[in-house]
């Protein structure tokens, strides 16, 4: 598993369907959960974003999932996924979470989540 993988698999590991914020399908289904793909090298932080979008009236669904996240990663002040060559550090960022409204359908609610990961590995 490279690193884009592993970052993939991180996101899909929360019971509802993850995507890269590019490539959402056009007949998926909320909830889901948008993500930011980038990667660099060791001692290099990346700053990512994360959308987890749900429909509803209420918040509660959407604020239990951002919590589920919230504490795998913070179970031990850091979340470690392994890939071939190496680990994702994956810590929370600042804020860790905001609550987001779509314009288009109020219905539509939206979590934005801050994350930094450090790639430790070689290339």
């Amino acid at each position: 598993m490279n690193k884009t993988q592993a970052l993939h698999q991180f996101w899909n590991s929360f019971g509802i369907d993850a995507y890269e914020e590019n490539s959402v399908p056009d007949d998926a289904k909320l909830p889901y959960i948008t993500y930011q793909n980038e990667s660099d090298m060791l001692d290099v932080k990346c700053l990512l974003n994360a959308n987890i979008w749900y429909k509803s009236t209420s918040w509660k669904k959407i604020i239990d999932k951002a919590e589920e996240i919230s504490k795998k990663i913070n179970l031990h002040g850091h979340y470690i996924q392994e890939f071939d060559n190496g680990y994702l550090y994956i810590t929370s960022g600042e804020p860790f979470m905001q609550t987001m409204s779509d314009p288009t359908d109020e219905l539509v609610k939206r979590v934005l989540l801050n994350i930094t990961i450090e790639y430790l590995c070689s290339y």
